[in-house]
């Protein structure tokens, strides 16, 4: 092999998604794997899996274990020959350091993994009774439960079995665990076993059928005296039983443990007696028992021991359970429970807290309790103890919507697969996501995230637990469950302090102002205050899943006030099913949408479903008709620009809207996926509305100064990102004024005509009104501030033959006609053409000056105290760094390519792709930061009312950004990593391109 060069199976490896190629490579070529080293199904079927280092080294320490050669033959023969066995055993090594260990040191455990019969599929409590029947003590039960164990996690990790069959299955194996444990310790102590009989019952997972690989089992037991036996005695008998039992299970020895088994779900918790007889747990239960007792009794199920004992104890419990919503502040006592579960939680934890943390299982476990607690007494199809089919049977009964319910059990099942996963690794109890880049990655691809598994993975984990906990306080906070409840007569009220706990709850930073702003919506008998009370319950968690719920009452309030009287605002938001929720997405998402909202409020009516056309961008064709008639109709020209502005701030409050809906997503509406798609329409309909706001103002002073005819034709041409379709929220106009004397006019009184329509339009944009100002930067001009503001086009052909610079024929990429005599404006596109597609593309010197400009810009411009990583303009992988790549590209090749003729960055870039310029990958890096950093300036601008090219310091306003971007509250810190992430790989790119690196 040439030195320095890499050998065809090193790069195969990386393309089957090894990590260690070098390492693999050599166990690969190592003797154990020698008879199948260049069969291409094992490559394959190793590049399937979660881990394919992990997998490999597995298999090679499983060879190393086999006691002879004739087993070691059977074992790669059958890898080879049976796809079932090879998916099984490689999907497992990959997941499963734990099982890889087992399999080394049981070599012979792998033939459970060959048989595929349908029986084998969906095994039960019965089957696996039968795998432990031979287990006669502590250590031959953990090598026959890790035997079964291998099997789940083969089903599981193949995707034979989904994440509740998975749960299932590893309930009925702890069920036959039990019960084998149990007989080994009635073996030990017959004359125990003898004087009593105990039933064991199952709580928590277990008893819901929804365990995890690694988890306590939850039991509670119940004891009562054999014939003829003292009770006291049988008593003692049966504790010393369960007390065996739990060791069996518990203790570690030369092959581990198994799980915990935790009986502190029993009455009085660890300092009661560990079996109490039936009558002794209905005693404690009538008198002492707390809310939780009966919420944990809600999974209860007899799984070992005496069967009969234990139906009865739940035929006993089970009508206390049903009343356990009758008894006094019992929404409130769960609620507190949740509270005080999260605050236990490590604050370094609680971000990667899988199940405690925010939007947690434990969020939609408990909001399914609740639900199934308050309406179970009077509704037994809702009496289950599995989470996930409790939730199907609450939206069966209309107590959940169905698409509430939809989210939720599609979120659940994500977190509990991730979860699985976690354990699967090292068979470890844990439920923290780890933060280590290899574990995320094995995390991924487990989860079928093959393309970009770190990022991917973090990104479907916040999105789902986005959903959980925006649905688990809308249900979990619902004041109706009081109601519900207590069944008191009349209304019922929150109390001021419970109001403000729940506000507090909820997000809101100052509870006392939103009692007050909800106190002037809902106060009185009128007709609107009803409607009002009807829609706040629902707004109030629209506006907490915001940045700033406060901004969003206050907001929500200033309409109201503004509205109330028209008959038309509350009858929009209670009818239309997405206005509402619009609204409530504008008002809170930051102050840029509302400020223009609350200049005309009627523009409310946008939000309404209608036929879903309220938020769609209309484009030039359909405004430019409508502000060059309101300026027909106008007086003068001062009045004829109010119109055209007046038109452009309900717009841009259509476009913003639109922007912040699409960008948090509704009920009715995911998130939308495609974040370039949102850049691409945010950028057309700013373009496209300041082109025909300038059009508008164009006609207006003409017609005030001349009449019907300007006494020189006149374009105006779109620069920068204006040219380029690319225009945020808060770009400036650039451009460049073109002008040539009609017929007969002198040069100089044309000239000064076309002076002063500049001047006059500038004025007339800038004008103090309630609508916000629009500025024309004519700064890319030639000679820039130096030269005059408009010239001939005769004039710009002198100066681009004699003067030009390199730097002027980049910043004409961009150059497209907006407005004015369109013959003039394609003439002065003619004219251009040369210079910005130059044939045979730019000389080495051209190259190297745009070079050093843009290296000086660097160094100058970027603001002082300005974290440079952070920049979205000129920081390292930002928007220049793209956009100077591209238009280098351009520069240099666009004359033999024509699809790179365009003023769109994005157009460009993916020309540049097509014509084998540039590689997808580094095309899909350049776009990806380049949509991002968009992104982030039109975040800023919707956020603080203000342009800016950097994150927000204040807190919640980078919360208001990252809610934007996609992340949920608490995970700014994940946005800034992401974004620094993806902008470094970017620059590494436009280095490599830009400086031929």
């Amino acid at each position: 092999m040439t030195p320095g060069r890499r050998s065809s199976t090193f790069t195969r490896l990386l393309r089957h998604g090894f990590t260690d190629p070098s390492g693999a490579e050599r166990l690969l070529d190592g003797a154990e794997l020698a008879p199948v080293r260049s069969d291409p199904v094992l490559l394959e079927a190793l590049g399937a899996t979660a881990d394919p280092d992990l997998a490999l080294g597995g298999l090679v320490r499983l060879l190393e274990a086999q006691p002879d050669p004739t087993a070691h033959r059977e074992l790669l023969d059958t890898l080879i020959a049976a796809k079932p066995l090879r998916d099984r055993l490689l999907g497992v090594l990959g997941a499963s350091a734990a099982l890889a260990d087992h399999l080394a040191r049981h070599p012979r455990d792998w033939a459970e993994l060959v048989t595929y019969e349908p029986h084998d599929l969906h095994p039960g409590v019965a089957e696996f009774e039968r795998g432990l029947s031979e287990a006669t003590d502590p250590v031959s039960l953990r090598v026959a439960y890790r035997r079964c164990l291998l099997s789940i996690a083969a089903r599981d990790v193949c995707g034979t079995t989904d994440v509740a069959q998975t749960a299932a299955e590893l309930a009925d194996l702890a069920t036959a665990t039990l019960r084998a444990a149990l007989a080994v310790a009635r073996a030990a102590a017959p004359e125990d076993a003898a004087l009593c009989r105990l039933a064991v019952i199952a709580m928590g997972k277990c008893g819901g059928h929804e365990l995890n690989y690694v988890s306590d089992v939850d039991v509670i037991f119940v004891g009562e005296a054999a014939d003829g036996a003292d009770e006291a005695k049988a008593l003692r008998a049966a504790a010393k039983l369960a007390s065996h039992m739990m060791r069996i299970c518990s203790e570690t020895t030369v092959e581990g443990s198994i799980w915990p088994v935790d009986a502190n779900l029993r009455p009085e918790g660890r300092n009661g007696p560990l079996v109490r007889t039936l009558s002794s747990h209905l005693a404690y239960y009538q008198r002492w028992a707390k809310t939780w007792e009966f919420q944990a009794l809600l999974k209860a199920r007899p799984v070992a021991g005496d069967i009969e004992l234990g139906e009865e104890y739940i035929s006993a419990v089970e009508p206390l359970v049903w009343t356990a919503a009758e008894r006094e502040n019992f929404v409130p006592d769960v609620q507190k429970m949740r509270r005080r579960v999260v605050e236990n939680i490590p604050a370094a934890e609680v971000e990667r807290e899988l199940k405690l943390g925010p939007g947690g299982l434990r969020d939609v476990e408990f909001a399914v309790q609740l639900l199934q607690l308050v309406h179970g007494r009077s509704d037994p199809a809702l009496r289950s103890g599995t989470t996930l089919d409790a939730l199907e049977a609450l939206a069966a009964g209309g107590y959940v919507g169905r698409a509430d319910a939809a989210r939720l059990d599609e979120a659940y099942r994500f977190l509990r697969c991730l979860e699985h996963r976690i354990q699967l690794y090292r068979l470890r109890r844990t439920h923290l996501v780890p933060d280590d880049e290899a574990d995320l990655r094995r995390l991924g691809r487990s989860l079928g995230l093959r393309t970009d598994p770190v990022d991917g993975l973090l990104r479907e984990w916040r999105r789902h637990t986005g959903v959980v906990r925006r649905l688990h306080e809308k249900l979990f906070y619902r004041p109706l469950l009081d109601a519900v409840a207590q069944l008191a007569p009349g209304e019922a009220r929150l109390s001021p302090e419970a109001a403000r706990e729940r506000l507090v709850a909820l997000g809101y930073a100052d509870p006392a102002a939103a009692l007050r702003h909800l106190e002037a919506l809902a106060a009185g008998v009128t007709r609107k205050a009803a409607i009002q009370r009807t829609l706040l319950p629902v707004l109030l968690g629209w506006f907490a899943d915001s940045a700033d719920p406060d901004a969003g009452l206050l907001n929500f309030r200033k309409v109201s006030d503004a509205l109330g009287k028209t008959p038309w605002y509350l009858r929009l938001l209670r009818d239309e099913g997405a206005a509402a929720e619009n609204l409530a997405r504008v008002l809170s998402a930051g102050r840029l949408a509302p400020d223009l909202l609350m200049r005309a409020p009627e523009a409310v009516a946008l939000l309404g479903d209608g036929d879903g056309a309220g938020l769609e961008p209309r484009g030039r064709a359909g405004l430019e008709p409508e502000i060059l008639a309101a300026v027909g109709r106008a007086e003068n020209a001062e009045q004829g620009v109010t119109a055209a502005r007046g038109v452009r701030r309900r717009e841009l409050f259509r476009t913003a809207a639109a922007d912040i809906v699409d960008s948090y997503g509704t009920e009715a509406n995911p998130v939308e996926a495609d974040q370039g798609a949102l850049v691409d329409r945010v950028g057309a309909a700013v373009s496209d509305l300041t082109a025909a706001t300038l059009a508008g103002t164009l006609r207006a002073v003409v017609r005030a100064g001349w009449g019907d005819t300007l006494p020189t034709r006149f374009a105006i041409i779109g620069m920068g990102r204006f040219g380029g379709h690319e225009l945020g929220y808060g770009s400036d106009a650039d451009v460049v004024f073109v002008h040539e004397p009609q017929d007969g006019v002198g040069d100089h009184e044309a000239a000064a005509a076309a002076g002063k329509v500049v001047s006059e339009m500038r004025r007339l944009l800038q004008l103090p009104s309630a609508d916000p100002p629009l500025l024309i930067d004519a700064d890319l001009r030639p000679e820039g501030k130096s030269g005059p503001l408009v010239r001939t086009l005769k004039s710009y052909a002198a100066y681009y033959r004699r003067w030009s610079l390199v730097w002027e024929s980049q910043a004409l990429l961009r150059a497209e006609p907006v407005a004015g005599d369109a013959d003039l404006g394609r003439r002065f596109i003619e004219l251009i053409d040369p210079l910005r597609y130059p044939a045979e593309g730019l000389g080495d010197d051209a190259v190297r000056e745009i070079r050093r400009l843009k290296a000086r810009m660097e160094s100058e411009r970027l603001p002082r105290g300005a974290d440079p990583k952070l920049h979205t303009k000129l920081g390292p992988g930002g928007l220049s760094d793209v956009e100077w790549t591209v238009q280098l590209l351009q520069l240099r090749h666009a004359w033999a390519e024509p699809g790179l003729r365009t003023t769109r960055t994005r157009e460009a870039l993916a020309a540049a792709r097509a014509a084998g310029l540039i590689s997808a990958e580094d095309t899909a890096t350049l776009d990806e930061a380049w949509v991002l950093a968009t992104r982030v300036r039109n975040a800023v601008m919707l956020v603080r009312g203000r342009a800016g090219d950097t994150f927000p310091t204040d807190s919640r306003e980078l919360a208001a950004v990252g809610r934007y971007l996609g992340y949920t509250s608490g995970h700014a810190g994940d946005m800034l990593d992401a974004y620094r992430r993806t902008t470094r790989r970017a620059r590494t790119v436009a280095e490599e391109l830009f400086y031929d690196a």
